[in-house]
């Protein structure tokens, strides 16, 4: 940016002659042609620059639109939009007659200036403060979470569409307030769900969230009673538990092995008291990656209907098989409307596009749109419709087909590369879909330690005990193949490797 914000004179490149006189005012503005800020901003800078430091008071006049432009060598136009700029942010106001003056009550402060010293809070928050993290290094390789690359997102498409969503709908984008979410994201969501998932989904049906965390939390609110039992697999997503546990609700254990949730615990713990609904990742058993068996989706599926609680199905990356055909999702076959679909659309494209999505029975769909009202109106209408376009338009589906392309071969170079450096260590088997591996660990390997030792060495992963619901440890950790290329997660098996090495 061509202002500096924090109180000296800006210098931008080509000085205005002392003989530029302007009611007896010599601008100092420089202009900078390579730099990425506009001129007309860089000009605005510059003048808030000199009322602040008060080189122009209160009520003076400021030079004409045409002298101004003939002296700095741009067009009137660009000068026009300079003082537009400055009157709509306070520091210039126009007199008829008089031309631009100098505010009377301009801003106290440049734009992204610092309001001073930082008063200190003045009262307890009757918590402890966390640990602070230790320091990262710079060339940190975090492969904790199975992520997609944002690099490889398709930004050209992406802006287009958002453009589009901003200026062709300008009026419906930016006064629009639905909680529920953008009618046509609902509507390209329900098509996708049906064609891809075979859910009978209906927009209606649908509520879009900042987010699969924001929708855990609302189906926890919307869902849960305090003194409730919910029942969650043993190894899975603390956040989830979190959620569900800050309702009051209790979250009791379920044991998972190769098969996935085992039914016949969860049961002997139906013997036990009713449950309000039963936590579950059936597609792909979150962390280890175990498949539901047919069998035990079935028996799921009727347990739920039987004992009347909610089967809340967690999905987060079933927009990626490698090989093979996907399981359907338990929403897909579900007959007693006890199904609650939690997914994301942030997988697809980055992380940092927010975009979650709950599909479930119309009264909680009703119930957590009220819920959400209470603090936060509605989600990013403008991003909402512009993801809907790259839906209706095929887009996300060509990029899912590029970036099957991509991962597959990621996926298989970091599992070559562990097999081979990490050798008798760990068993390692290359997933059929997703975005992570569940590795698993020799019997006696300090996992946890092993964890440490790496982050020294730059690489981060997931041991095994931070999945555990009592926190005990586990032989296995995880890891996410999909963010770097492959000469980057050839270096994560050979940092790996190097800290297995230091293990005593």
């Amino acid at each position: 940016m061509g202002l500096d914000l924090g109180g000296r004179p800006l210098y931008l490149g080509t000085l205005i002659t002392p003989e530029a006189y302007v009611n007896g005012w010599t601008p100092t503005v420089f202009l900078d042609s390579a730099s990425r800020e506009p001129i007309y901003l860089q000009i605005a800078h510059a003048l808030m620059h000199e009322i602040h430091r008060g080189r122009l008071k209160p009520g003076d006049v400021l030079p004409g639109h045409r002298a101004l432009a003939a002296q700095l060598g741009v067009n009137r136009n660009t000068v026009m939009a300079a003082f537009r700029e400055l009157t709509a942010e306070g520091w210039v106001t126009s007199a008829p007659g008089e031309g631009s003056l100098v505010a009377r009550n301009f801003p106290a402060r440049l734009p992204g200036q610092q309001a001073g010293p930082l008063v200190p809070m003045g009262f307890d928050l009757g918590l402890a403060d966390p640990a602070a993290a230790p320091d990262a290094r710079a060339d940190m390789l975090k492969v904790a979470s199975g992520i997609p690359d944002p690099r490889l997102l398709p930004g050209a498409a992406l802006a287009r569409a958002y453009r589009r969503a901003l200026t062709l709908n300008r009026q419906s984008a930016l006064s629009l307030e639905d909680p529920q979410g953008h009618p046509k994201l609902r509507e390209a969501l329900a098509h996708m769900l049906a064609g891809t998932r075979g859910i009978p989904a209906e927009p209606d049906r649908i509520l879009i969230t900042r987010g699969s965390q924001m929708a855990a939390f609302l189906v926890a609110e919307a869902l849960c009673r305090p003194g409730d039992a919910v029942a969650v697999e043993a190894l899975g997503d603390r956040r989830a538990w979190e959620v569900i546990a800050k309702t009051g609700a209790r979250c009791l254990p379920l044991p998972v092995d190769e098969g996935g949730l085992c039914i016949a615990a969860l049961e002997s713990l139906l013997k036990e008291g009713p449950l309000r609904a039963v936590l579950v990742t059936p597609q792909r058993q979150y962390p280890t990656l175990a498949v539901l068996s047919a069998a035990r989706r079935a028996q799921l599926l009727d347990l739920a209907a039987r004992h009347r609680f909610a089967l809340i199905e967690l999905d987060q990356d079933s927009e990626f098989q490698f090989e093979g055909r996907a399981n359907a999702p338990l929403a897909a076959e579900d007959r007693g409307g006890v199904v609650i679909h939690v997914g994301t659309l942030s997988k697809i494209f980055s992380p940092g596009l927010r975009l979650g999505f709950v599909h479930g029975p119309l009264p909680l769909i009703a119930r957590m749109r009220d819920l959400r009202l209470a603090f936060d109106r509605q989600g990013d209408m403008v991003l909402e419709r512009a993801m809907a376009e790259l839906m209706e338009d095929g887009e996300v589906a060509r990029h899912l087909n590029r970036m099957h392309r991509v991962y597959r071969v990621r996926r298989d170079t970091l599992c070559a590369a562990l097999q081979r450096e990490l050798g008798d260590s760990i068993t390692v088997e290359a997933p059929p879909g997703g975005l992570a591996l569940w590795v698993r660990t020799r019997e006696g390997l300090d996992v946890d330690g092993w964890a440490a030792r790496a982050l020294v060495q730059g690489v981060a992963f997931q041991p095994g005990r931070q999945f555990a619901f009592d926190s005990g440890p586990v032989a296995g950790l995880r890891m996410g193949f999909a963010n770097y290329p492959e000469p980057e997660l050839e270096e994560v098996a050979l940092r790996m490797k190097r800290a297995l090495m230091e293990l005593p």
